[in-house]
């Protein structure tokens, strides 16, 4: 019976190990090459035509990082892929009965997106988790805003801000202006639901928050030590 236990825990214990050695192999993968396809993508395409190009983060508006930060993550440059603040936040918002969004950060979003599936089991939860902090780990703010941008969904079939630039704006993502920046990061929780050309008045009172927001941290992006200082202060 010893060794039978003992043979199940080496077994266990491999597993866990060779899980760890290609998961991280696989994040290190996605640090240096485009994603090609994530698994929402696959789904969505079944029934549709999937506008996605890759763009690097220098051909991205420095907007429109900022628009996406202020709207969906605003501690992005100073947590380790959970944002511990937040997540108070919404449990006491909860608490309170208010109608909140959830406090996912954008390094989790790159997690379940590009590493996961879109379902909300308590499987795919402790994933996401442990994907997000191995993320952090291994790449820099820099990548995981690029990925992000990359392959969020901004419409039906639209992923990824290039994409999004041209079938809204008619434009490459590098030159969105600011308030088409705050639009296109208006709509991301709902962008099936909500139109970044014409925004209703829920969405352009998002845009307006929105851009209040990136007033206060100079309208563009930037990661250097002291623009995270500032945001510390």
């Amino acid at each position: 019976m010893k060794n039978i236990i003992n043979h199940i825990i080496k077994s266990i214990a491999g597993f866990v190990l060779l899980f760890n050695i290609l998961a991280l192999l696989w994040v290190l993968l996605y640090m240096v090459i485009p994603v090609p396809v994530t698994k929402l993508m696959l789904i969505e395409g079944q029934d549709k035509e999937i506008k996605y190009e890759w763009k690097s983060i220098e051909e991205i508006s420095g907007k429109l990082q900022l628009a996406v930060m202020c709207a969906e993550d605003q501690y992005f440059l100073l947590h380790e892929g959970l944002d511990f603040r937040s997540i108070r936040e919404a449990e006491e918002a909860n608490r309170r009965g208010a109608n909140v969004r959830g406090a996912s950060t954008i390094t989790q979003q790159v997690a379940k997106n590009v590493f996961l599936w879109p379902d909300r089991t308590y499987a795919r939860k402790a994933a996401e988790l442990y994907f997000s902090l191995l993320i952090e780990m291994v790449w820099s703010k820099e990548r995981i805003m690029e990925v992000y941008l990359n392959v969020a969904e901004f419409g039906n079939g639209i992923f990824g801000a290039e994409a999004a630039s041209q079938a809204y704006f008619k434009k490459p993502a590098i030159d969105l202006t600011t308030t088409q920046a705050a639009r296109l990061a208006a709509i991301l929780p709902s962008p099936k639901r909500y139109s970044a050309t014409a925004p209703g008045p829920y969405v352009q009172r998002r845009v307006d928050w929105i851009t209040t927001q990136m007033k206060y941290w100079g309208y563009e992006m930037t990661y250097d030590p002291e623009f995270v200082k500032k945001m510390v202060l």
